[in-house]
């Protein structure tokens, strides 16, 4: 089984920071906490466990954070025991090819991919009774027992040949997804997520920052939960912008500047003081940070108008210097999202896979034109370059294994 894995390796961690300023492949170097690794098949540890063929796995901003040596060691979820090796890649399709004697889910030749196998163990996956408030709700991510490092964990991962998990870990795909739509609903259902913790009212202005795969999954997602909304798109490049106005955005900056946008569009008052310090009074409705940075945040909270909402969808693995003055001084709302779990979709609870898949057959959601470069796992440091320069044209990077 060959895999790619970071470990949480605090002093080769700390070395690779201090030396990738001045040698940027120093990521792919013995230096490194990461490692691609032929490790032998383990056996299934468990009757309620399965192996996983891959078939393709899409390269995610979250997996090349960790690649890349951009978590700080002091962050929250560092501190957590629970967070000691992790298998890259999340975005991946698979076919089940061994279950074990206690599986009654699933069975050889079913189609899966990831459910909550990469963000860390459950109640579940952990076989806990009774299970924690989160994971009876279906927020999986949230479990207050992720680190009670009770049973075995998984081994492998989506960049590679393949994986085992726990059944509960893994999701059937319905045999009318192809396999590109498999692959992206797990990324889409994050989008979804995002939108669904602050769904847009009918009429409202809505500001997507940064057209990534994570923003411009956002667009859409925005798009197909409330049609009668207007979508502002903030990009960086030509390609993205184009693709944030197929999928549904009104208007898309180009490197443009946000402040003189919501007075614009929003009819925002925009106040200057000293050293560039800006501030609108007015503008969008909701926010959706699709970046995550200190800069981006930041923005975000001062382009939101008076009880607005900004949903923090982007991540960054560090502490950041931010000026939250705007959440008490507008009132603002600052609510973040975690991958996903458990909606409340047209007046049920329902699961943010099923969400997608719904709206997948209603035609609200598309891949089309999204995964833009495909590789074999031989050539992953050409596939993460690829990923990380977007001057290449790329949106969804994937490793293909068929």
């Amino acid at each position: 089984m060959r895999a790619i894995y970071v470990d949480k390796d605090i002093p080769r961690l700390l070395a690779v920071k201090a030396l990738k300023r001045a040698w940027q492949d120093v990521v792919f170097s013995r230096l490194s906490p990461a490692h691609f690794a032929d490790l032998s098949d383990p056996p299934l540890p468990g009757p309620r466990w399965v192996r996983v063929r891959n078939l393709q796995c899409g390269i995610c901003a979250s997996d090349l954070a960790l690649l890349m040596a951009e978590a700080d060691p002091t962050i929250a979820p560092a501190a957590l025991p629970g967070n000691q090796r992790f298998y890259l890649g999340h975005e991946v399709v698979g076919e089940v090819v061994e279950v074990g004697e206690g599986v009654t889910t699933l069975r050889p030749g079913d189609r899966v991919i990831m459910d909550t196998r990469f963000q860390g163990a459950t109640c579940l996956s952990q076989e806990i009774e009774p299970p924690c408030r989160h994971c009876a709700a279906g927020n999986f991510t949230l479990c207050e027992n992720a680190s009670a490092g009770v049973g075995p964990r998984g081994v492998g991962g989506g960049w590679g040949d393949g994986f085992t998990a726990h059944e509960t870990e893994v999701y059937r795909v319905p045999d009318d997804l192809d396999d590109d739509q498999a692959m992206m609903v797990e990324p889409l259902s994050t989008a979804v997520r995002a939108v669904l913790r602050r769904p847009p009212e009918p009429g409202a202005r809505v500001l997507v920052v940064g057209c990534g795969i994570v923003g411009l999954n956002v667009v859409q997602a925005a798009r197909a939960v409330q049609p009668d909304c207007h979508i502002t798109a903030l990009a960086r490049y030509p390609h993205q912008a184009e693709m944030a106005r197929r999928l549904g955005a009104d208007e898309v900056l180009l490197r443009g500047d946000p402040f003189e946008a919501a007075a614009r569009l929003t009819d925002a008052k925009v106040y200057t003081g000293m050293f560039d310090n800006r501030m609108a009074l007015g503008g969008w409705d909701v926010v959706y940070d699709c970046v995550g940075s200190a800069r981006t945040l930041q923005e975000s909270l001062r382009l939101a108008r008076a009880r607005g909402t900004v949903v923090l969808v982007g991540i960054t693995l560090a502490p950041m210097k931010v000026d939250l003055t705007p959440v008490w001084y507008q009132e603002v709302d600052l609510v973040g999202i975690y991958a996903h779990g458990a909606e409340c979709w047209h007046g049920e609870h329902r699961r943010t896979y099923d969400v997608v898949i719904e709206l997948f057959r209603a035609g609200k959601l598309t891949t089309e034109g999204l995964i833009t470069h495909r590789f074999r796992l031989e050539q992953w440091r050409e596939a993460i370059r690829t990923a990380l320069d977007k001057r290449t044209g790329s949106i969804k990077v994937v490793f293909d294994y068929r």
